[in-house]
């Protein structure tokens, strides 16, 4: 699947799949090849042009993999005030959270992108699968979770996904189990 040409958004959110059934680990070469073609391609951002949720998370991933990703790339989205457009807000994949001190840009854009999840939460316009997402996004930043904590939840979300790839979902379970497996087996060990 990793080998298979696709779009870069497509091979984005299958990196963070990967990641968040916990499976990135099988898959890191394959992983930094990828997010290596679309750094050097920064200049062909034709696939993104708008697009706040392909903006965001190859914003997210470039950061999380140590790639110097610049808070401007969300410039195009805010006005001249230095606001988020308010048409923005059906993108509530925004993500934020990886700013660092002095990247007023980013946080303007937590500030928005969590103002606008909470409406849309009030309103009643999400659909379960979004509403759980969402309400997980707001009670705690991604990369603050504990990362085997969050492969089970994530695991038990992507098989509610309609387009989920049963294939992965299968493998993320056995990985799971086997990784906690491995962890009782250290933990009995070390116990005696």
């Amino acid at each position: 699947m990793v080998e298979i040409p696709m779009e870069p958004l497509k091979k984005l959110e299958l990196i963070d799949t990967l990641q968040r059934l916990g499976l990135s680990y099988h898959f890191q070469n394959e992983t930094k090849r990828i997010l290596e073609g679309i750094w050097s391609d920064e200049g062909e951002f034709s696939w993104k042009k708008d697009n706040l949720y392909a903006t965001a998370l190859e914003f997210r991933l470039l950061r999380q993999h140590g790639y110097k990703a610049t808070q401007e790339a969300f410039s195009s989205f805010q006005d001249k005030m230095g606001n988020f457009s308010a048409n923005l807000c059906e993108d509530y994949n925004l993500c934020a959270y990886l700013s660092v001190e002095g990247e007023g840009i980013l946080d303007t854009a937590r500030e928005f992108a969590a103002e606008q999840l909470e409406q849309h939460l009030q309103q009643n316009k999400l659909d379960e699968h979004q509403r759980m997402a969402v309400e997980h996004a707001l009670e705690l930043p991604l990369h603050w979770r504990m990362s085997r904590l969050e492969t089970r939840w994530f695991i038990d979300l992507y098989e509610k996904r309609e387009g989920r790839n049963p294939m992965l979902l299968e493998l993320a379970k056995l990985d799971f189990n086997i990784v906690q497996a491995v962890h009782q087996d250290d933990l009995r060990y070390a116990s005696k």
